[in-house]
């Protein structure tokens, strides 16, 4: 259930009269509930907790190492429509009182999951997010010449949890503190593609939308499109017949780009040895996540700390 409108003005009016804003680039994301979550009455200095809130700290970990001074401001918003609805709501409360406003509106962004459902939009220069990812990617990299025209980003995977789970992660699983578990044994990530694999012939959402998620990897010319069987049976196929890396690479952004991730990753749980809260321990596994994308910001591939590399020029 998103905002009302009374939530969303109140949303968007504490964060335009917030010094914490000022001068500074802003970016919008999606975060369960966003402020609403952190206080029945949200004031001014609530909003100095949004960055520590899970998604916000994502997003703020990915930022390139080498940014210091003036890093972007992250705020929560909710799903995806109010994301949008607060970038929206946010420039016409500049432009009606831009005197009292510490919003720069051509420093603010939103980023967005892309989803398997498209998410119209008004009055932007693409109609919906599914516009947006075909503008901003090629090939399941960010499109370079392309990338700083965008104010309103989607994710070029299909949801902000399948970045948590792309191959070259495998090594932090394997150093992190604690090993993660999944279905009983030490996370291996190839087992969480096979289960996502195994089970998109049951997945009702991306039968209804498999013309749209085949738009999105028909540059896989390995897999086969004829139906959800075939697409199926032609990925496993080539993912354990090939034994070239960068071709199972390719394979498995292509499945995370059409396939939700949330529920695998939220299986993941930390071993028997861990003490604190399985709240902390994603929380810890995030930020790690996070500095190995910030290590990885003028690489294409790494759709997000390479979008967020762009608006260094906004500064």
């Amino acid at each position: 259930m998103g905002l009302n409108p009374e939530q969303l003005r109140q949303h968007c009016e504490i964060i335009i009269h917030s010094r914490r804003i000022k001068n500074k680039i802003v970016v919008l994301c999606e975060g369960e509930g966003g402020i609403w979550n952190l206080e029945r009455r949200p004031s001014p200095q609530s909003y100095g907790k949004m960055e520590q809130m899970p998604d916000a700290n994502f997003y703020n970990a990915c930022v390139p190492k080498w940014w210091n001074q003036y890093r972007p401001q992250f705020f929560n918003c909710g799903d995806r429509k109010d994301v949008l609805n607060t970038y929206f709501t946010l420039l016409e409360l500049h432009n009606e009182d831009s005197t009292n406003s510490y919003l720069s509106p051509e420093k603010l962004f939103a980023i967005v999951d892309l989803d398997l459902q498209l998410q119209k939009i008004d009055n932007y220069i693409f109609s919906n997010t599914e516009e947006i990812f075909c503008n901003l990617y090629e090939k399941s990299e960010v499109n370079k010449q392309k990338a700083s025209q965008h104010r309103i980003w989607v994710t070029g995977l299909i949801h902000k949890e399948a970045y948590f789970l792309i191959p070259e992660l495998q090594s932090i699983f394997n150093n992190f503190p604690t090993t993660p578990i999944y279905k009983g044994s030490p996370l291996l990530l190839e087992n969480v593609y096979i289960s996502m694999v195994n089970e998109i012939e049951i997945d009702s959402d991306l039968k209804n939308n498999f013309k749209r998620a085949f738009n999105r990897i028909n540059y896989c010319s390995e897999l086969n499109f004829s139906g959800v069987d075939e697409l199926c049976d032609s990925w496993k196929f080539n993912f354990h017949n090939n034994p070239d890396d960068l071709c199972k690479n390719k394979l498995v952004i292509a499945l995370l780009t059409i396939k939700k991730a949330k529920d695998y990753w939220n299986q993941i749980q930390p071993s028997t040895d861990w003490t604190a809260s399985t709240e902390v321990f994603r929380e810890q596994l995030l930020l790690a996540i996070g500095r190995f994308y910030s290590d990885q910001s003028n690489d294409a591939r790494y759709h997000i700390s390479f979008l967020l590399e762009t608006l260094y020029q906004f500064i």
